[in-house]
This record gives structure tokens, sequence and C-alpha cells, in this order.
């Protein structure tokens, strides 16, 4: 069982969808604008090249003499003109994946200006990628992906400068192009190729390309493109009824996407980010695409036409609200297509990812890397805890109408969390000042303790007790969910400070106090430590950091020498490293421990199987496939492997060496 296919993965997939694309900001980021792109390139899968002319229209945002555009290091400028015809020798500056232009004389405030680029270039592999090791921009006979994250055009301030684009693509007769926006009338092309042109005049972020032997499937009226590779075309109609299903509900929460009804699905290979979107586009790794669709992967991914494409960033540091948005609508699709229970259980999933690495506040994540795990899990866990914590905070109503208003008033534009605690304020008729200092400008989160007395009274039983929890500035209402011989009882009280009296009556005898059940308020428990450990781990061992990722599982142990889950996590960094005794044990502790979560079962059995079968002992490899079948239990495919490996006995890959 490889590590990526481990159904908690999914987590950090998310993590990676958009901010994997946040590029390192060039120091002089803020010197120009971009305004408007026209994009002539012609991709040559054979030799992988690109050959481009783009003319980028910005404007000075104060007195320059030159300007800096991020363009990816496998690219190379021969010319560069302004409108003019003036000619330039651009200076690549490779450890910022820039070229820099320095003009005759100032460029005043406020100019508009254009300068032409002419350039070109092999875009094989991730050598020169802009994100070391992580491919963005590829060409290749099987499919081509020009990513907006990939700079293969000249960018400046990448998501957060809004343009307008035309794409004019030259590519071999027969070869699908995708992109934002309408489809110009065919144009002349030259022997054997064919011309696409795509048209974005809303000013967005319409830059990515995706070419290859795509099948166009059309569904919902023609609103709903699907462009999957052969193997898996009998799966599109099931992924555009979920999409449509997705798009229609986001539409009814926050408005119309800015590329109206339209959905362009497209299969990117493995090889490079989990997903991507821009302007009307939905992309998935081909891995994403199982039979049994992916609903909260790809909610997630749409939920990016409105947070991103409806409303953007204004900085670095407000990142959080178009990641943190998505997740958030992602949580909310969950709770109205699958239910409360599931809803909760998503929520604490992303509970686990926001205190993974709060050490940092929101307001300050423009010190850390764009790329690192901590940047990841706050943007995203954390900011989507900040929304899912601001509805309940505010109620449903003014919730929904704060999202219709925030991204009605800034439909187009970036945006700040001062913005939207001003939209925030607006709809609950009360100040947010005490709630998005904690959230956003604070770490941590509270641990609950309860104490209680229940007194007997003439209608019923007065419940008289006190919260206490850790954090002196803490304040926000809490859900208490009470327990009684009769009905279930929900109450509200308010917790402020570290000590909070609370006074209650209820009908029927109290016989349980449960804070927070419905999991509405970020906190810490024994529970969550282990998760959080666990997930660190995980990204250890993803990172290749075997080491670091045993010793986060350790600590989990620490917490709870049960726990399944850590149990499991070390079996997979022994079998990693084909420590095959000491994972057997670890599979052995897991289907000892406590259960949690319940596909440990099954694929801890999986994972002793193959062992068995590597170690040439087959006998015992069926007995553990057979016991996985019993389990019932079908996650990330279980069964089928099992079965699978019934049939044929488990193989693993040799090392280069043969071994």
């Amino acid at each position: 069982m490889q590590i990526a296919r481990r159904p908690l993965r999914f987590c950090l997939f998310l993590g990676l969808i958009l901010s994997l694309f946040l590029p390192a900001m060039a120091a002089d980021r803020s010197r120009i604008k971009a305004e408007d792109y026209v994009i002539d390139a012609e991709i040559v899968p054979k030799t992988h090249r690109l050959i481009a002319r783009v003319r980028v229209k910005f404007t000075a945002l104060e007195d320059i003499n030159f300007a800096s555009f991020e363009l990816h290091n496998a690219l190379r400028v021969s010319k560069a003109t302004d409108a003019s015809g003036h000619s330039f020798s651009p200076e690549r500056v490779s450890q910022d994946n820039t070229v820099r232009v320095a003009f005759p004389a100032t460029m005043a405030k406020g100019t508009t200006s254009t300068l032409t680029f002419d350039y070109e270039g092999a875009l094989a592999n991730a050598d020169d990628s802009p994100v070391d090791g992580l491919k963005l921009a590829y060409i290749g006979e099987d499919v081509t992906y020009l990513l907006y994250a990939g700079r293969w055009f000249p960018v400046v301030n990448y998501g957060i400068d809004r343009f307008t684009a035309n794409i004019n693509i030259i590519a071999p007769t027969g070869t699908v192009v995708v992109g934002s926006g309408s489809v110009a009338a065919a144009k002349p092309s030259p022997a054997g190729k064919t011309v696409t042109s795509f048209s974005w005049q809303k000013p967005n972020f319409p830059g990515t390309i995706v070419a290859g032997p795509f099948t166009d499937s059309v569904f919902n009226g023609g609103s709903v493109h699907v462009y999957f590779q052969p193997s898996k075309k009998p799966l599109a109609a099931s992924y555009a009824e979920t999409a449509t299903k997705e798009h229609e509900y986001f539409s009814g929460l926050y408005g119309a996407a800015p590329g109206g009804p339209i959905i362009k699905l497209v299969e990117l290979p493995d090889d490079t980010v989990p997903t991507a979107w821009a302007p009307e586009i939905a992309a998935l790794a081909s891995r994403n695409i199982p039979e049994k669709v992916n609903y909260r992967l790809l909610a997630d991914c749409l939920a990016h036409q409105w947070w991103g494409g409806m409303v953007s960033p204004a900085s670095k540091e407000d990142w959080w609200l178009m990641d943190g948005g998505a997740r958030d609508s992602e949580m909310r699709y969950v709770q109205n297509a699958a239910g409360q229970q599931a809803f909760e259980d998503a929520s604490r999933d992303m509970v686990v990812g926001a205190l993974a690495y709060d050490t940092l506040p929101l307001g300050s994540v423009s010190k850390l890397d764009a790329f690192s795990p901590q940047f990841q899990a706050l943007v995203t866990e954390k900011g989507g805890m900040i929304f899912h914590m601001l509805r309940w905070v505010i109620g449903d109503a003014a919730f929904n109408k704060t999202m219709r208003d925030f991204m009605a008033q800034f439909a187009g534009k970036p945006a700040s969390f001062a913005d939207l605690q001003a939209v925030a304020e607006k709809n609950h008729n009360d100040k947010l000042t005490a709630f998005f200092a904690q959230w956003v400008d604070g770490t941590g989160a509270p641990e609950f303790k309860m104490k209680y007395t229940v007194f007997r009274v003439k209608k019923g039983f007065r419940i008289v007790g006190e919260v206490t929890q850790d954090l002196d500035l803490f304040r926000m209402p809490l859900e208490l969910k009470v327990d009684t011989d009769g009905q279930t009882e929900m109450k509200r009280i308010e917790v402020v400070g570290t000590e909070s009296a609370f006074s209650l009556e209820t009908f029927g005898k109290p016989r349980r106090l449960v804070l927070d059940p419905n999991n509405w308020v970020m906190k810490n428990s024994p529970d969550l430590k282990v998760r959080v450990a666990i997930r660190r781990g995980q990204e250890m061992t993803a990172q290749g950091d075997l080491g670091s990722a045993l010793a986060e599982f350790n600590k989990a142990l620490e917490v709870n020498r049960n726990s399944s889950l850590a149990h499991y996590r070390i079996a997979e960094v022994f079998y990693i490293q084909r420590n095959y005794q000491s994972a057997a044990n670890e599979y052995r502790e897991a289907l000892n421990g406590d259960g949690e979560p319940r596909w440990t079962e099954v694929w801890s059995h999986l994972g002793l199987g193959k062992i068995f079968d590597i170690t040439g002992q087959r006998e015992r490899a069926v007995g553990e496939y057979r016991q996985a079948i019993q389990t019932g239990d079908p996650t990330q495919g279980a069964l089928d492997e099992a079965r699978k490996y019934l049939e044929k006995p488990y193989e693993r890959e040799k090392r280069p060496n043969g071994n």
C-alpha cells in the first residue's frame, strides 16, 4: 500500500491544492501592477519546447527605472521591446526566477506601459521549476500543462495582481487545448498545426493552459465540459453530475461565479500538483479521479471559483481568505450532501490541520516559506476554521448574508481580512474585535475543563458550573449539550477569560454534559494532540524525513499508547525502510489498539499480507488477505486490493540496484 493512498492523506492534498502555488514574492513586487496580457505561444511536444511572444501591459505603482517579472528559469528571453520598438537586454536573476528590465528613463508613478518579450525553452522536468522539485509547467507528447504557478509567461505579484488576457496557443493538429474564457474563431494555422485562442476580459487569473488527447465530453446543456484521458472517460458523466451539484450549491451561497455556469473539468497527470484551478477550470490529478467521485476534493477545487476567482487576497497575509474560504465551503457542502455526522468528522480533520503548526499568527505568515507545511496548514486549515467559527458566533443567517455581501462588495477585487471583519460586524450588529484578534492575530487553542453541580428546583433542575481554559484573552460562545432523563437539550454559554461561571435550567435530570459537541470551536484535547502529532509525522514521511516522522508518531503514543493510527503510521515508515519485522510488529499493535479509525484494521491486514508475500510466506499472506476481506471495509479500495493479491502474490518494486 503506497503512502499516498492513505485516507488521511486527503488533508495533506488539500493543504497542497493552492498553497503550493504561492511564489516567493520578489522584493520589488509592488513596484508595478500587471494589467493585461497578449500571449502567442507554440508548444512543440516532441522536443518539450515552448516558443512565445508575450505583451504585458503594466502600471507603475511608484517612480521606477526598472521592472521585474517572474519567468520560469528554463525559458530564455531573446528580446524585450517597448511600444516604441526600443529594445532592451533583460537581466536574468535565476535565484528568484525573474527577469529584470532597466529603463533608459524614469517611469513615473501611475504611468502605464507595455513590454513585449520573445523567449523559448524546454519544459521537460522540474529542474528549473519555480518550486524546487515540483513540475508546474511541462510540454510532452502525452499531455501539456502550463499552470499559472509555473510562470511560463512573465508574471507580476502572483495571486495578487488580477489581469485580463488573450492567449493564442499553436499546437499539433488533433491536440485539444483547454483554457479560461471564450474560444475565439479559428485563425489560419501552419501546416499540421492548429491555433486555439482564449479571451478573458474580466480581471482574474486566466493563466493556465492544459493540452492533450482529450475528448470534450459535454453535459448539462453545454455548461459542463469534461476533458479526461481515454482511460478515465467512462467516469466523465459522474464527475460532471457531482460538479454541477456543487457549483449550483456554491452559486446559491455566493452568487454567480465569474465564469457563470461554465465548468471545465480537466485531468492532470500524477507528476504535478493534486489539483489546480483557474477561471472556469477545475483540474484534478489522475490519481484523484477514482471511480467513486472524491466529492470533497472536487468541492474544494470548485470553491476557488469564488475564493480566489471572485475575491482574491490583498496580500500574502490575507491568503487565508482564499484557501480558508474554499476549505470552509467544502465543509458546508459536506454538511449539505452527507449530513451532520460527516460534517462533524470533517470539521475535526480541519482542527487537526489547524493545530499542526499553530505557532505563528495568520497575520504574520509572510515571514514563512510559502511552500512549508506550516504555511499551508495555517492558510488552509486554520483559515477554514476561522470561517467555520465565525458562522457559529454570528449565526447562519448573518453568516450567509456576510458571505453574499462580501462577494458582491469585492467581486473582481482583492480584499483583506479587515474587509471581511467589517462586513461581518455590520451583519452581526456587534463588534467582532475579540474574535479576529484571537484567531488571526493570536496562536494556540484553549483546552476546556468543566466542573458543575446539579440542584433540584421547582420546575426541574438547575446546573451551576464553571468552564476553565488557559487563554486569558479568549472570548467566545460555546455550545453545551445536556443529556437528561428526557430529551437532549442544547444550551449556549459565554466563555470569557480563564474562568467562566454558568447557570442553566433543564426539565429532565441531567446525566451528562458535553462542551462543544459539534466541534464549532478550535480547541485542544488529548485526542487532538495525538492526531496533530500523527499529521506532522505524515508530512515528514511524505518529505522523506523518516527519523523525524518516527519521533512525531512516538509523541502520539506518549499520549495514547493504544492509538491504532500511530502504530499504523510507524509500520508504514518501517515498511518504507524495508524493516519488515518491525513493520509487522507495528501492524499487529495497530490491530490490537483502539481501532480508530476503523480502516486501520483492513489496511493492517493488507500490510501484513504484503510482508508475508515479500518474505516468501504465501500461505500466511493469503490468510491476511482473507481477514482483510472479512472486515468488509472498502476504504480506499482495500477490498479490491485484497482480492487482487489473493489471485496473484504481491511483489514489491525492486531497488535501483536490483534488490
